[in-house]
């Protein structure tokens, strides 16, 4: 989904999720690795993911800390030692960036394009994230759900992002993820949105409009047919 509400010469500003865009999805490796190093039962992947993701938001939020967000999901408090064993491997899950994304980006950044980062992360990725060179380099800013006290789809989440770009007309600022309904409430607020499905030619038609898929293909000389 692509809000026609500006055109990409007017855009002053990008606010882009992470995870599913610039990040790349876990693998079912990796969601192998946690589920064993969870103790988890053997061959019940879909259980675990399951019992993972049902309290993620809250930790997202910042509601609640590595160890009461573990308990829930293993059912018993794990020890020290163990907890943190599980919390690398969860956030090494997301820390894989997609370089056909990262190109495009740098690209758009190296022609002024001033671009925030908004992220339904916990603490511990966040501060992950935010070593990172690309971070540093590429955003202007980065907004976590952690750290913000409140996840996408918040309204306010989009209103902390846009203040952060400094720029007052939500029609001249892009919001890029890959969750539909993340998009529906950044449309609602007068965002231009893109629906990310995995398509990195959408991010270069929207980011990089005088890039070289725009570029014209010469005429063929007089007396000649094409």
């Amino acid at each position: 989904m692509t809000s026609p509400s500006a055109s990409p010469a007017a855009l002053a500003a990008v606010i882009i999720d992470y995870n599913g865009v610039l990040g790349r999805q876990p693998t079912l490796a990796m969601w192998t690795r946690l589920a064993d190093l969870a103790e988890w039962s053997s061959g019940h992947i879909s259980s675990f993911q399951d019992a993972f993701w049902a309290p993620r938001e809250a930790y997202d939020a910042g509601e609640l800390s590595d160890l009461a967000y573990w308990a829930k999901v293993l059912g018993h408090h794990p020890g020290p030692r163990l907890l943190r064993t599980l919390r690398a491997a969860d956030t090494a899950m997301w820390i894989h960036t997609d370089d056909r994304v990262l190109d495009i980006l740098c690209r758009a950044r190296a022609a002024g394009l001033p671009m925030v980062l908004l992220s339904n992360a916990p603490h511990f990725l966040s501060d992950t994230l935010d070593a990172t060179d690309w971070r540093r380099e590429l955003m202007t800013d980065a907004l976590y759900s952690a750290r913000l006290g409140l996840c996408k789809p918040d309204p306010a989440a989009y209103e902390h992002a846009l203040a952060a770009t400094g720029i007052a007309d939500p029609g001249r600022v892009l919001f890029i993820d890959d969750r539909e309904d993340n998009c529906q409430t950044a449309a609602a607020l007068g965002l231009r949105t893109l629906h990310y499905t995995g398509q990195p030619a959408d991010l270069e038609k929207q980011l990089l409009p005088a890039g070289p898929a725009a570029v014209r293909t010469p005429a063929a000389p007089r007396g000649t047919s094409t």
